[in-house]
């Protein structure tokens, strides 16, 4: 069960976890009854389900790497695509995106052997390995999600440790504001929520 919804979840596919809920619920608050959502790394298709039940009218979007999980997230009743992030959302999709959501990989890759013993019994590396320093992916979200959001959508990713205070440049130069760090109950770190208020600044214009 996600968000007291069930979940499909095939083998293989990355397992949602219960302190995903919180992101997904404040995504659902973002999203207005007929919006569109993009939900990257989406794994079972559990946070783009919550989405969908909560606002039957939007549009919601999945989209991952693994053909796996795209074709779990299906089972799940949602309109899934294959690829790298944000690269197979569809084109008439570009500028209208009300909130993009992902349970991006951001485990450095040192401390994946730190995980507990059993994860790779049921999930690949690939579902956790966010680069040297766990912001790979992270930032790549960052920078492709402005093709698609419309100004003041939302950007909602889950992350941990010090990750959020690592992207706090990233956010600025590609014209994220209002940026919250999202804690569980205990305090600990679970997301990240910003808005798109302006244009990224690309080097020639920082040049003027």
């Amino acid at each position: 069960m996600f968000c007291g919804l069930e979940i499909r979840v095939d083998p293989g596919v990355y397992v949602p976890r219960w302190q995903t809920e919180a992101l997904a619920r404040r995504a659902a608050e973002r999203l207005p009854v007929d919006g569109v959502a993009i939900d990257v790394c989406t794994g079972s298709g559990a946070v783009a389900k919550v989405l969908a039940t909560a606002r039957p009218g939007a549009r919601v979007v999945a989209c991952d790497v693994d053909e796996r999980a795209v074709a779990c997230a299906r089972g799940n009743g949602l309109e899934a695509y294959r690829g790298d992030l944000l690269a197979p959302v569809p084109r008439e999709l570009a500028g209208c995106a009300d909130v993009v959501t992902g349970v991006v990989p951001y485990v450095p890759t040192p401390e994946l052997p730190l995980l507990q013993r059993d994860t790779f019994a049921f999930e690949t590396p690939l579902a956790y390995d966010g680069g040297p320093d766990g912001t790979d992916l992270l930032r790549r979200v960052l920078e492709g999600a402005p093709r698609f959001l419309r100004r003041g959508g939302a950007l909602m990713l889950e992350l941990g440790g010090d990750a959020a205070g690592a992207l706090d440049g990233d956010l600025a130069r590609l014209g994220y504001a209002e940026a919250t760090v999202l804690t569980d109950e205990d305090g600990d770190v679970r997301g990240l929520e910003a808005t798109l208020v302006g244009e990224p600044v690309t080097r020639d214009r920082r040049r003027r």
